[in-house]
């Protein structure tokens, strides 16, 4: 059963003024080959378009069919999930993940210590926990089988002594969800997410009629300034691959909307209730105390870790900034992906901004001009 009405035919659909051009400027400088952005209220469309080509070889267009590697925007997703089985009394983020995943419990931090790490830390990027890497972890075909690659890797740090960008941690609440529902995590979340949501063209897979709605991918040469085609990631899109929690979905700018509606919305959309509000404050507001976080920690782009932290899989804004952050409210949470695809909720506002692009080689995707360019040209065509 579908909770959302379609939505309608792109031709009707209303654009803001001001944000197809910032697209187009884009374009012309070869930041990207073309982009689909989207703003939606909190019951409604505010703007969808598309701008340039999908590929350019082919001079095909960008439409709200084109199907993008979304990456690490898969993560509030994974963290919606487990909020999910915490609505339901099956778990706590402030339990240990050896509850549910027993190996965790043989893991020692430099110091020796017992980690004791709980979920929220693997969340939060504050569990210092190991990556899986390499032949072995292309190798598997389960979250399963990462668990012992995970407690092969040497820990980072003492859990909760900082923040640094952990994969391993949001695949572990991945496998957990697992554990705890007996289904596959990509099953999971397509019975209590995408279907309910109406996200028809989300997924972990790529069958071939969602490849033939896939975007090309570009990196920019260095030298000549020019977008080149690049190949898609190989680890991610395959039948035999774990469906990963950090970065393992494609999808949509409207399919990842009605996600973003119903966070902006405290849960709800359409009748439905997906989380409570007291888990919403999971994903919405920092669960990391003063630690420095985000992607903004160097002098390139600002020192401005102070200005973030982190909820249950999301990125959490505490103070506006410049650039990429000026025109969001206090509260705005999100995330980004590598390839530049971005989605940030503005609750005091009451809009979302969500950015489709696929460029493999943005110096930082959560800075990047084009998202700037968007975000602004929407904020100033809303007042």
């Amino acid at each position: 059963m579908l909770f959302v009405a379609a939505l309608p035919a792109f031709a009707d659909t209303p654009k803001l003024p001001g944000v197809g051009d910032a697209m187009q400027e884009m374009v012309d400088q070869h930041e990207i080959s073309g982009a689909v952005t989207m703003v939606v209220g909190r019951d409604k469309v505010l703007h969808l378009e598309g701008t340039g080509f999908a590929d350019v070889a082919s001079k095909k267009p960008m439409t709200p069919e084109t199907l993008f590697w979304i990456a690490s925007m898969t993560k509030p997703i994974t963290g919606t999930a487990i909020l999910m089985l915490q609505d339901e009394g099956k778990l706590s983020v402030a339990d240990s993940v050896a509850k549910y995943l027993p190996e965790f419990a043989s893991l020692k931090t430099p110091s020796g210590k017992p980690a004791n790490l709980t979920i929220s830390q693997i969340l939060t990027h504050t569990s210092g926990l190991g990556e899986a890497s390499g032949p072995a972890a292309q190798k598997a075909r389960t979250l399963a089988d990462l668990v012992p690659l995970w407690m092969a890797a040497p820990m980072q740090f003492e859990p909760g002594s900082k923040w640094s960008y952990c994969q391993s941690g949001i695949n572990a609440a991945g496998r957990i969800v697992e554990v705890i529902s007996g289904q596959t995590f990509d099953a999971f979340l397509q019975k209590r997410l995408f279907d309910p949501l109406g996200m028809k063209q989300t997924t972990f897979y790529l069958t071939p009629a969602a490849r033939a709605q896939m975007v090309t991918a570009y990196s920019k040469n260095k030298d000549t300034g020019l977008l080149e085609a690049v190949p898609t990631r190989e680890d991610f899109g395959p039948g035999d691959r774990p469906p990963h929690g950090n970065g393992g979905l494609f999808s949509t700018a409207p399919d990842y909307a009605r996600f973003c509606q119903m966070l902006l919305n405290g849960g709800t959309l359409g009748g439905h209730r997906y989380l409570t509000a007291e888990a919403m404050k999971f994903l919405n507001m920092p669960q990391t105390g003063d630690l420095p976080t985000g992607f903004f920690q160097n002098d390139t782009y600002g020192q401005h870790g102070t200005k973030y932290g982190w909820g249950i899989g999301t990125c959490v804004l505490r103070t506006p900034h410049d650039g990429v952050a000026s025109m969001l409210s206090p509260g705005s949470f999100g995330h980004g992906g590598a390839w530049g695809t971005q989605a940030w909720i503005d609750p005091t506002k009451g809009v979302a901004y969500i950015l489709m692009v696929q460029r493999a080689n943005f110096p930082n995707s959560d800075a990047s001009i084009v998202r700037e360019k968007f975000q602004a040209a929407a904020a100033k065509a809303l007042k």
